[in-house]
């Protein structure tokens, strides 16, 4: 069974970038611009991880956790936020993030921290 990340990221370069390095026959990626539809594309895609820019348009990566978590049906999909914010660290543990990548990112870093949470 084909295993999915679900990746919110505004940025097409970057995007491309995080497709490239997590690209694997087993998995599928699917990469979306907006977060405006987050449950939804939760039910669709059944992800086993969820990367979320912080900065994502419309409602922003921080509300979109906050939804994930507080919804008794997508709460255990491990959300992994990533930006440039400086205070990622913290922002991630006030809304229950499982994780954190701080942009611009350690391409080792990024992979081990995406390989041990998807599920």
């Amino acid at each position: 069974m084909r295993k999915c990340i679900l990746i919110y990221e505004d940025d097409p370069e970057l995007s491309e970038i995080c497709q490239a390095l997590l690209a694997q026959p087993d998995r599928h990626i699917e990469v979306k611009d907006r977060c405006d539809h987050i449950i939804s594309d939760i039910e669709q895609f059944k992800p086993g991880v969820i990367l979320m820019d912080l900065w994502i348009p419309e409602m922003g990566g921080k509300k979109a956790t906050v939804l994930i978590k507080d919804n008794p049906d997508t709460k255990g999909i491990p959300v992994i936020l990533f930006s440039a914010n400086p205070e990622i660290d913290k922002i991630s543990t006030e809304v229950n993030a499982d994780g954190y990548i701080t942009k611009p990112f350690d391409i080792a870093i990024f992979r081990e921290t995406v390989e041990k949470n998807i599920l």
